[in-house]
């Protein structure tokens, strides 16, 4: 136990070992899509998808670890969903990029990472950013991710009209519906470990819907996938150009603010923050994310990120690096058993999402709403966040319209110095990246 205590920041006396494993396993429940996402999203620039699914265990593994070691945070870590995207959609196929010289440029974003955490400048713009921004951040989050649950199950759908627009009752919507309103029940009813029973529950619900498959001749065990297909393959050839370092720029602004904004919002819920605004411990998160991208270059990822859906696990009762190592190790037990991890689907993962934006809602009320010069940019915050699919995009366009509305309103002695050079580096971002 003191080994526990030492290691990971747990303490006995206000926290509960059984409670700290509880959410770990929640946490990774909820964020286990990744293990299927990521390989689909990635094997379309020709890597091998196999080996990507064993890179992706491996990769959010050892980030998720050293959070737990560094930081003793009850967050986790993978590849981000957003930039893989941007891995692969743009950088490999619209900007012509091979991925052997994309995962170049992941090895140096990661380093660069390492020298601006090294050296406090992101402490340094996460200490800038306003506190009524930091409560709107907080809520957007969880307005963000309540919408990615509802997206994940079907009940919010593209649509042409009205960009988006409620989808048609299929069972994969019947069954988003089942765990929303499961999670709903257990929670109110303060059944312990209620998120973790709605996923479990609503899987297995899920098989008679024909929405959780059992594969013929299906075995729950299997060794892991060869990974060396994609480790160390990067190459700099014929990256050194001004393209590559506006896409290094590029995402960089996206990942600072990616990770910046999900620790505030988690930090928040977490009841870690001091009376100052200050977050302990944030310096070392944000170097276990820095040395995990740098290190998921060399196994084939791309950028990895802090979870927003490590939320799933803090409203379990998950508040030290207890439950960041539970998530770790399910990560590495999840290479041999990946038939039975695979199996959970999106849906069964939408009640968690959603009662997770429900419970990071209440920050609102924390905003000065009377006060336009703060709540035009908190909400311009909160509604982007959603809006544009990006925690990073939102807090960009908050913080450029808080810069913006002070000026106009001749209340400038509100601003900082960092919150001024931030802003015009987005504005560059924004047209050029």
């Amino acid at each position: 136990m003191k080994f526990i205590e030492k290691a990971f920041g747990f303490n006995p006396s206000t926290m509960q070992l059984k409670t700290e494993l509880i959410a770990g396993a929640t946490t990774f429940l909820t964020m286990s899509y990744v293990l299927a996402v990521n390989p689909a999203v990635l094997s379309a620039t020709g890597m091998d998808r196999g080996a990507l699914f064993t890179s992706t265990a491996i990769v959010s593994a050892i980030a998720t670890l050293l959070l737990a070691i560094m930081a003793k945070l009850p967050f986790a870590q993978a590849p981000s969903m957003g930039l893989n995207a941007f891995f692969a959609y743009t950088m490999c196929q619209a900007m012509g990029y091979t991925w052997q010289q994309s995962l170049a440029i992941m090895l140096v974003e990661g380093a660069v990472f390492i020298i601006i955490t090294f050296f406090n400048v992101r402490e340094m713009i996460l200490n800038s950013i306003p506190e009524t921004l930091r409560y709107a951040i907080s809520a957007g989050i969880g307005m963000f991710i309540a919408f990615i649950g509802l997206k994940n199950a079907g009940i919010i759908v593209a649509k042409q009209g009205t960009f988006v627009g409620l989808g048609q009752f299929t069972p994969t919507c019947l069954l988003g519906i089942f765990a929303i309103l499961t999670s709903g029940i257990l929670m109110a009813r303060n059944v312990k470990g209620s998120l973790f029973w709605s996923i479990i529950l609503t899987t297995i619900v899920g098989i008679p819907f024909g929405v959780t498959s059992l594969p013929d001749n299906w075995i729950p065990v299997s060794m892991p996938q060869d990974l060396s297909p994609i480790f160390c393959k990067f190459t700099f050839d014929g990256i050194i150009n001004l393209k590559t370092f506006l896409v290094i720029f590029s995402l960089l602004i996206v990942n600072i603010f990616d990770t910046i904004g999900t620790l505030m919002g988690l930090a928040e819920k977490t009841g870690i923050v001091r009376p100052d605004g200050s977050i302990p411990h944030v310096k070392e998160a944000m170097m276990s994310d820095a040395i995990g991208t740098t290190c998921g270059a060399f196994f084939g990822s791309s950028t990895i990120t802090t979870y927003v859906e490590s939320a799933s696990g803090i409203a379990e009762g998950g508040k030290s690096g207890v439950t960041s190592f539970t998530v770790s190790m399910f990560f590495l037990i999840a290479l041999f058993l990946s038939p039975v991890f695979l199996l959970i689907p999106s849906a069964a993962t939408s009640g968690a999402l959603v009662m997770v934006g429900v419970l990071m809602l209440d920050s609102i009320k924390e905003i000065d709403l009377k006060d336009l010069s703060e709540s035009f940019p908190a909400f311009i915050t909160m509604i982007t966040m959603v809006l544009t699919y990006s925690i990073a995009d939102g807090i960009c366009l908050g913080i450029l319209s808080y810069v913006f509305i002070k000026l106009f309103t001749g209340k400038y002695s509100q601003l900082n110095p960092t919150l001024c050079v931030l802003s015009v580096l987005f504005i560059i971002n924004f047209m050029f990246g």
